[in-house]
């Protein structure tokens, strides 16, 4: 089955209006913010197999502008329905095949809609069980992913806990003379997918990766500036739109004080006060914001088994 069919069965096999059967009553929906954290709400009485009615889906769309990650406890789907769930909220993210990201097929270049984010299930894992860095996904593409789902089914007995980081906190606790500094700087995130191909074509966050590209080192894949500071669609704020470990590059802009810069607000991305850590329980879905979100995994012990099956949805050119 393609990618498209996967996509089509699934909307096919949704939940229908019935007069007599209609959808999820959003008075069963309640949400509620993480106290004390940096970002994040948790989704009270939702269950993600049923028809959503449009006002659920507009309050939870709000919310995620607003919280930038909503988790969604004490689901049971298969890949149909999640992904049936997950196209509630947009299209689905297809790179175009010279772009390769987490998934891409050796025959098309494409990912298939539902990703095993796994070491647990054979052909087709992806991630294995070491340590991810604090990423955005897709940032290398012209127009990367706005938002991803993560299910998960498998966990291990210690580790593999994921973090998120709240990039406009972080742009906001910046000095004024920093943000006038940063606002209008375009920033190349190169694609390390292509530098990792080399290794079974999965990308590496936390290995020997360049931190920076210095103008007399080779360009490896294609290049898209995006802007360093990049203004979320829906609300207007600001936010850093930078990774913490994968090659970049500022454009015309010096080597040696570029690498500095970026360096520095790597630094200050990781500060306790802009991450929240979620400990997964099975049967929970995080929904992230991923155009102003970063977020990381933990490692977690080779012999224990992790999977969680991963949608992510369409965005835009960043600005």
């Amino acid at each position: 089955m393609t990618s498209l069919t996967q996509l089509s069965q699934a909307i096919h096999d949704a939940p229908r209006w019935h007069i007599d059967n209609q959808f999820q009553d959003p008075n069963e929906i309640t949400i509620v913010p993480l106290e004390n954290e940096a970002l994040g709400a948790v989704v009270y009485g939702l269950d993600a197999r049923k028809a959503q009615a449009g006002e659920t889906i507009f309050k939870l769309k709000q919310a995620l502008a607003e919280h930038l990650i909503l988790i969604f406890k004490k689901q049971s789907l298969d890949d149909l329905q999640l992904l049936a769930f997950a196209s509630y909220f947009g299209a689905i993210f297809r790179p175009s095949a010279d772009n390769p990201v987490l998934g891409s097929a050796e025959d098309t270049g494409t990912p298939p809609d539902v990703i095993p984010v796994s070491n647990a299930v054979g052909q087709g894992d992806y991630t294995g069980h070491g340590e991810l860095s604090p990423h955005a996904d897709h940032q290398w593409t012209p127009t990367p992913s706005f938002g991803s789902l993560l299910y998960a089914i498998e966990l291990p007995k210690d580790g593999g806990r994921t973090s998120w980081y709240n990039t406009i906190k972080a742009y906001d606790a910046l000095d004024d003379e920093l943000k006038a500094h940063l606002n209008g700087l375009q920033l190349i995130t190169y694609n390390p997918f292509v530098r990792h191909q080399s290794n079974n074509g999965q990308a590496n966050y936390g290995g020997d990766t360049p931190y920076y590209r210095f103008k007399d080192q080779p360009i490896l894949g294609h290049a898209y500036p995006h802007p360093l500071v990049r203004t979320h669609p829906e609300s207007g704020r600001k936010a850093l739109w930078l990774n913490t470990r994968s090659e970049v590059e500022l454009v015309n802009y010096d080597d040696q004080e570029g690498s500095e810069l970026i360096a520095k607000l790597r630094e200050h991305l990781l500060k306790d006060e802009f991450n929240y850590q979620h400990q997964w329980e099975e049967g929970d879905i995080v929904f992230w914001d991923n155009q102003v979100t970063l977020h990381s995994r933990e490692p977690f012990p080779s012999d224990q088994r992790r999977l969680l099956k991963r949608v992510s949805l369409a965005g835009g050119r960043p600005f």
